[in-house]
This record gives structure tokens, sequence and C-alpha cells, in this order.
């Protein structure tokens, strides 16, 4: 379940998320949907793509999706989402899909719990 493995192939990239695949165009349209546990964190260093951190910032770290990928997060316990876009390399945590910036668990309604669970979904 929280694993996401891709394949790239000349049309697109098939990722599998808890069993089911689904292509995703080069477009990258709404398609690598995916389901687990996020968490937050909020640090001064250095992202995996070279920008600093900001706390602030709508973004989040992700093991596979390219840099710059846009993702729609949703907290599945209140429903709300939020755009984020891919700017750093993690979960390390078994089990944990996101890691997303502090401003990005406060309007997701979880930073004071730390995790949630959510849906994933890369967007245009």
């Amino acid at each position: 379940m929280g694993r996401v493995a891709g394949a790239a192939f000349a049309t697109g990239i098939i990722f599998i998320a808890g069993g089911n695949a689904a292509l995703a165009s080069s477009k990258k349209t709404n398609v690598a949907a995916t389901s687990g546990m996020a968490s937050y964190y909020g640090y001064g260093g250095r992202t995996a793509n070279g920008e600093r951190h900001s706390a602030q910032a709508m973004t989040a770290a992700h093991r596979s999706l390219p840099f710059n990928t846009r993702v729609r997060v949703t907290n599945k316990a209140n429903g709300r989402s939020v755009v984020v876009r891919i700017n750093d390399r993690g979960p390390f945590v078994r089990g944990r899909i996101i890691d997303v910036s502090t401003a990005v668990a406060d309007q997701l309604g979880f930073r004071k719990r730390g995790v949630a669970k959510v849906d994933i979904a890369v967007v245009d």
C-alpha cells in the first residue's frame, strides 16, 4: 500500500500503487493516485533539488516523483486538500508516502497530530 513503483515507457510512466496500475502520460495528468500516511517537516537546510527549504512554502518530499511535479494531497479525515510541488526526497520512514511542509500540514489540519491518512494524485 505505501509503495509506489514506476517504470518508464515510451508513452509515459506506469505507477503501481497497492496492486493497481495507472498509466501517466508525459503531461502528468491526475493519474498516479495512491493512499497512505503523510507527515510534515520543517528544517532550515537545502532540499534535494538544491532549494532552501521553507516551512511556509506549499512543497513536499516524495521518494520517486520528478522534481516540480504538482500533486494534490487530500486529508481523508476532513476532506481538505491542497496542491503542492515536489522539491525534495523522502519520506524515509516506513509506511509514509509523502512529507509535506509545515504550511501544508496546517492547511490540511494535521500539524498538531503530526501524521494523517491522505490520498495523493498527480495534477497538471
